[in-house]
């Protein structure tokens, strides 16, 4: 079997296990456990949370003393068990913990599948740049097909569609041995920083890549924001239209985004060397401030739905654009000695520092704008992140140089 299919069987996988939970799990929380706004937020945190130190250090493990492709096995059948403790899960205190714990498991995986997916590309001596859009878009096929599943056998309010995500992790776990050995990085190094492979804080030392970390932290927020309050958002429609296919298919209308993204994943390489990092990553912090600002205009009916399904198109520019080409950008950026660190770093700042700071302000947010009676003030809630969108766009133009010339060599020098 070809590498890229080995590759694409990974990838589906790995996103199928997300998809499965990600966006329905609000409104299980919401709806059937009856969990407040903070709360909501605080579990999704856990992702964020999680991603702040565990890929770091599953990616210095995966550079120095386990291969990764063995670590990312590992993980997922440890997965697979806390996805079956979670079913029976419903206070609060007790959900949140094996949350943190899948968390803790799961958001590494996320980085070990990019540097697994690069190390088998350029050893093939593909260019990932190119090769790698088209085997990831296989990934947001998988969270598609997932999401469908439980919207379709009704478990967006039920602790079955952790079952779903289990059977995943067990294929994907058992499937990972029989990946190529990516050989481990010889420790011969003489510090205490380098031998723990915190060497790939280097690229701190690069301003311009320091900068994009730092906005891969306010993005990362507005990131999470429409995983966590998708749904339930949909969901409250059913106060004025209670019969409309968006409050019945919610799951499913959401995955409409991750449709749109198998078309903008595969025009990644073609916007990437066409105008470069800089004009891809605003393309992307503009269509955010369009994803937010449609659906504070958006109703299950007329313009109001155009608004909703244009809004889920958009989505695939907002996401794909940043967190698909950053990782891309970090990877041409780094040494191949810390390739998993590097891909670690950047899932610390989008999935870590910026996922939690997006759970916990927007749970805030949803929670101020929620009337005594439970009523949410929507309109008011997606304006305001449409504005902070606006604002780190703004921002990012004007601090972040790079002058495009077709010719990427960003590989630094060691």
């Amino acid at each position: 079997m070809h590498i890229k299919t080995r590759l694409t069987i990974l990838n589906f996988l790995e996103f199928f296990s997300w998809g499965a939970w990600l966006l329905s799990a609000g409104a299980y929380m919401s709806t059937t456990l009856g969990f407040t706004g903070v709360q909501i937020g605080s579990v999704y945190a856990t992702l964020g949370i999680a991603s702040i130190f565990m890929p770091p250090v599953i990616g210095i493990i995966a550079d120095r003393w386990i291969p990764a492709e063995k670590l990312f096995g590992i993980s997922h059948l440890l997965l697979a068990g806390l996805f079956v403790v979670l079913t029976s899960m419903t206070s609060f205190n007790s959900f949140y913990m094996v949350t943190f714990l899948v968390a803790l498991v799961y958001m590494p995986t996320l980085a070990l599948s990019n540097s697994i997916s690069y190390y088998n590309l350029e050893k093939e001596g593909l260019d990932s740049v190119v090769t790698f859009p088209p085997i990831r878009v296989w990934g947001t096929v998988g969270f598609i097909i997932a999401a469908w599943l439980v919207d379709v056998l009704g478990l967006k309010v039920s602790h079955e569609q952790f079952y779903l995500a289990a059977a995943a992790s067990v294929l994907l776990g058992g499937y990972s041995f029989s990946l190529p050995l990516i050989p481990i990085v010889k420790n011969t190094s003489r510090t205490l920083f380098q031998r723990f492979g915190l060497d790939a804080f280097v690229l701190f030392k690069n301003k311009n890549l320091a900068i994009f970390l730092v906005f891969s932290v306010l993005l990362g927020a507005a990131l999470q924001i429409t995983n966590i309050w998708g749904v339930p958002f949909l969901n409250d429609f059913s106060i004025s239209y209670k019969d409309s296919f968006v409050v019945k298919h919610a799951v499913f209308l959401m995955s409409l985004s991750q449709v749109s993204e198998v078309l903008f994943i595969l025009a990644i390489p073609f916007f990437l060397k066409r105008f470069g990092i800089k004009i891809v990553v605003l393309i992307s912090m503009f269509a955010w401030v369009f994803r937010f600002g449609f659906f504070g205009v958006g109703s299950p009916e007329g313009m109001g739905l155009l608004f909703l399904i244009t809004s889920m198109i958009i989505y695939g520019m907002a996401f794909d654009f940043y967190v698909i080409s950053g990782s891309l950008y970090v990877d041409k950026m780094s040494d191949a000695k810390v390739r998993s660190s590097a891909q670690g770093l950047f899932m610390m700042m989008v999935n870590g520092f910026g996922a939690v700071l997006g759970a916990y302000i927007s749970g805030f947010v949803v929670d101020y704008y929620t009337a005594n009676n439970g009523i949410k003030d929507w309109a008011s809630i997606w304006f305001i992140c449409a504005v902070y969108a606006l604002i780190i766009g703004v921002l990012f133009a004007l601090v972040f140089r790079y002058k495009h010339t077709g010719e990427e060599n960003l590989v630094i020098k060691k």
